[in-house]
């Protein structure tokens, strides 16, 4: 009976998904696929199948060598700025530190869901008009959207932890600010570690697009050179990301794991 009612399930499920699916199909516009043809798509997979070299590193300081080791710099700056300035962040929404006075860390965890509320691009407009194009906003807003998702996650690995070991502290006359640095930093340090690596990497992947509204790194020149179809300045910009992308995630998974 169990089975004939799971095959139901799974049935009606799959019955929805295509009804879903055809209706999305029919309510799309394929009015462009009329400016589209067969020499439009042969030249552009010619284009990124040859990338531009000497965009490389000509030494003008607006090569690919350049603008990579700049966005990977936004990133690095804003992930230690949000690393940073997540601390207070979390001592404030953690509840297992505010027993007494719980509406204090419900005011901390509003405040990291306003800040993780938006993404880094409306960060970046924002901080363009606020402190002019360039580095700096994409630094700001990669650092001030960070805050709210390294605070969440450093709030859950501080209330997740066991007790008993600061109760320990206590029962033999530790005060709250020696519990915190003699039990909670060295037990959180490790995992905080990990997730602002791991927020680093995704923070060079933001960094990359954060160019396209003027803050700073690869984004301006490959926006560029897709608006002006120079499919070969934009396959190198594209190889130079993923290889960049590639390599990080390599190093910073070598480093999460001799910090286990």
């Amino acid at each position: 009976m169990m089975i004939r009612e799971v095959k139901k399930t799974t049935w009606l499920l799959w019955g929805l998904f295509a009804i879903l699916l055809v209706l999305s199909a029919a309510t799309l516009d394929y009015s462009g696929l009329s400016t589209f043809s067969l020499a439009m798509g042969r030249d552009v997979l010619q284009g990124l199948s040859q990338p531009d070299w000497s965009f490389f590193y000509d030494g003008s300081g607006e090569d690919l060598w350049s603008l990579l080791l700049l966005t990977i710099g936004i990133a690095c700056l804003g992930t230690m700025i949000a690393t940073v300035c997540a601390i207070p962040v979390t001592l404030l929404s953690a509840a297992n530190l505010w027993d007494s006075a719980p509406w204090v860390a419900k005011v901390g965890k509003m405040i990291c869901n306003i800040l993780r509320a938006f993404p880094e691009l409306v960060y970046a407009i924002i901080f363009v008009r606020v402190v002019g194009p360039g580095p700096f906003a994409g630094v700001m807003a990669i650092g001030v959207h960070q805050i709210g998702m390294l605070g969440k996650l450093f709030t859950e690995e501080m209330e997740a932890m066991d007790e008993r070991l600061t109760e320990e502290m206590q029962a033999v006359g530790a005060n709250f600010w020696q519990t915190m640095f003699f039990v909670r930093v060295p037990y959180l340090a490790p995992i905080y570690s990990s997730f602002a690596l791991n927020h680093f990497e995704i923070a060079v992947r933001s960094a990359a697009t954060l160019g396209l509204v003027g803050a700073g790194g690869i984004g301006a020149p490959l926006i560029f050179a897709i608006q002006t179809r120079t499919w070969s300045k934009v396959s190198i910009i594209l190889l130079g990301v993923v290889v960049t992308v590639f390599l990080l995630d390599q190093l910073t998974g070598i480093i999460r794991k001799k910090l286990r």
